[in-house]
């Protein structure tokens, strides 16, 4: 039975809080606040969606991971990647910025927390192993070229029309530059430059909310909403009331496999970061737990009119430099977010679109992975075509779909790989009793008499065809062969397929008048083959602990002729 404690980690930590705790968690609890506020709005209006929506969704959900989360410095809430593709999801059945939209957006975070929680309660974290680093990598470039160039519209200002093609959205931009809003482009220029120049001089600075404070008070002074500057207009002020979510059968199907795609990123993200802070700070972070937590927090975040969210990369740093030691900095984080809205969405009436749009460049576009991809490029090729595979697919179909086409690429290509696995013929390293790789170790030897095959990965029905027309090409070119040795040291486990597989290879090696032996076998291939009989038909002597003593074996039985022993040391 699960424990109280474990179920609901607050009840761990809250009772043992630590005075000295308190100064480090007021501190990141406000700064990243300070930093959420300008960031939470800015997602909204890249999800289509209403400004104070980012707002809504930074205070409950923070509260329900911070009493069920185990990572004590991830900071939830709205995510430029989750954001993009909530518009997608809900853009493609909705009119962004209608009620229905907004609603449709409600229900899909709903269904995703649904989504996480179940996946939590099942015990499926693991499931995020399927999202490998080069299919992640080029998916998030992809996608922050789409978040980035769907922005455009907000810098420029004209409007574009929403489009999933980066190439459609510049091109509509390029034949209507000049419409372009001059005031407009400026603020946007110069909000990016000054994010980042205060990023590199004084990183402890929040550029976003220097510049949504500038910018601000630059657009009342000079009035520049009456000369064209969109803003964001009236902010309602208050808490977000509970509301019931309207579920049906043709929502769940028409946004059932967005919110799965969204619940696995959105997952992927927050414990990768959750991970890097808790190998910092030395502690240990449960993935299924956390699935529960960011579930429920997605589930809360419905129920008080939320969108999707998750664990950001840039505000967990902040939060983690700032000093966060325990999840009390969540919750400080929230209050701050809730008093604003009780008090301050005044203030943001004169806020221009185009910073809310440079705020959302600045983070997405350190998201373009070249490095990556040029480090697979140089050492592992066919991990850089999954990544340009998913790349290219993410540009040209959309989020969901080019996702899928990377983890379906991903998977195929082990797939393949796995039914032509590496095999290598061994050879002798005088001087020792080591046996290696003949193209490897140009002076390992090979036994005369002897075929010594060594096979580097799990036996199954996927490889049995190849392994058996390996062994015949290398057989069928050896007169002098006598004897095959098979070293199993590279196979970890085997199937029904394997076992009859290998059954086959000896009544045609014996048809032949060759011997064959076993090595280096593991205990779990051991029982599969004893079950299945293949030890009996083998014969136990037939099976030695290592190349070296099956090789030693033979000889002392004239089956091999003699050679000088090797030394006694290991290699």
């Amino acid at each position: 039975m699960i424990s109280p404690r474990r179920l609901l980690p607050i009840l761990e930590w809250l009772p043992n809080y630590h005075r000295a705790d308190l100064r480090g968690d007021l501190t990141a609890g406000l700064t990243t606040a300070v930093m959420l506020v300008p960031q939470g709005m800015a997602y909204a209006m890249l999800a289509g969606l209403p400004p104070i929506v980012g707002l809504y969704a930074s205070v409950v959900p923070q509260l329900v991971y911070a009493a069920f989360g185990t990572s004590r410095q991830l900071a939830v809430g709205p995510v430029a990647m989750d954001s993009l593709m909530v518009a997608a999801a809900v853009g493609a059945i909705s009119t962004p910025g209608s009620e229905q939209y907004v609603m449709l957006a409600v229900v899909l975070g709903l269904l995703v927390g649904l989504v996480q929680v179940a996946m939590g309660v099942l015990r499926l974290g693991f499931l995020v192993n399927f999202l490998s680093r080069p299919v992640i990598s080029g998916f998030t470039s992809a996608a922050a070229l789409i978040i980035g160039f769907s922005q455009l519209k907000y810098m420029l200002g004209f409007d574009i029309a929403r489009s999933k093609h980066v190439h459609v959205i510049l091109l509509e931009a390029l034949r209507r530059i000049d419409e372009t809003h001059l005031m407009t482009l400026l603020i946007g220029v110069v909000s990016i430059v000054a994010m980042r120049i205060i990023k590199r001089r004084s990183p402890r600075l929040p550029g976003a909310l220097v510049v949504v404070v500038a910018s601000t008070l630059a657009v009342w002074a000079g009035d520049l909403a009456g000369r064209g500057v969109a803003i964001v207009g009236a902010v309602p002020a208050g808490l977000p009331s509970p509301v019931f979510v309207p579920i049906d059968a043709q929502m769940v199907v028409a946004l059932g496999p967005a919110a799965v795609a969204i619940a696995l990123v959105a997952f992927m993200e927050a414990i990768s970061v959750a991970n890097t802070f808790a190998n910092r700070h030395r502690y240990e972070v449960d993935a299924n737990q956390e699935l529960l937590a960011l579930g429920l927090a997605n589930v809360a975040g419905a129920v008080f009119r939320g969108y999707p969210v998750t664990g950001g990369f840039s505000r967990t740093a902040v939060n983690g430099q700032a000093g966060a030691k325990t999840p009390l900095a969540a919750v400080i984080t929230a209050v701050a977010v809730a008093l604003t809205l009780l008090f301050l969405t005044p203030l943001f009436y004169y806020l221009p679109n185009a910073v809310l749009a440079a705020i959302i460049f600045t983070a997405v576009f350190g998201l373009i992975d070249v490095r990556h991809a040029r480090h697979l490029w140089r050492t592992k090729k066919d991990d850089f075509f999954v990544l340009a595979l998913t790349f290219v697919a993410t540009l040209s179909v959309g989020i969901g779909p080019g996702i899928l086409t990377g983890v379906g690429a991903s998977l195929a290509w082990f797939i393949v790989k796995s039914t032509r696995p590496h095999t290598a013929v061994l050879g002798h390293l005088p001087g020792t009793t080591s046996y290696r790789n003949v193209e490897n170790y140009p002076e390992a030897r090979t036994v005369v008499g002897a075929l010594i095959l060594r096979m580097d990965a799990q036996f199954y029905f996927g490889n049995v065809s190849f392994l058996k027309e390996r062994l015949r090409t290398l057989v069928d070119g050896d007169e002098t062969l006598r004897v095959v040795i098979l070293d199993c040291s590279g196979i970890n486990q085997l199937d029904s397929s394997a076992a009859e597989a290998l059954h086959g290879i000896l009544h045609d090696l014996r048809e032949r008048g060759h011997r064959f032996v076993l090595s280096n076998v593991k205990r779990p291939v051991r029982d599969v083959l004893d079950k299945t009989g293949f030890v009996d038909a083998l014969g136990p002597t037939n099976i030695a602990l290592t190349v070296h003593h099956a090789v030693q074996g033979l000889r002392e039985e004239g089956v091999l002729d003699a050679d000088e022993a090797p030394a006694a040391t290991s290699g």
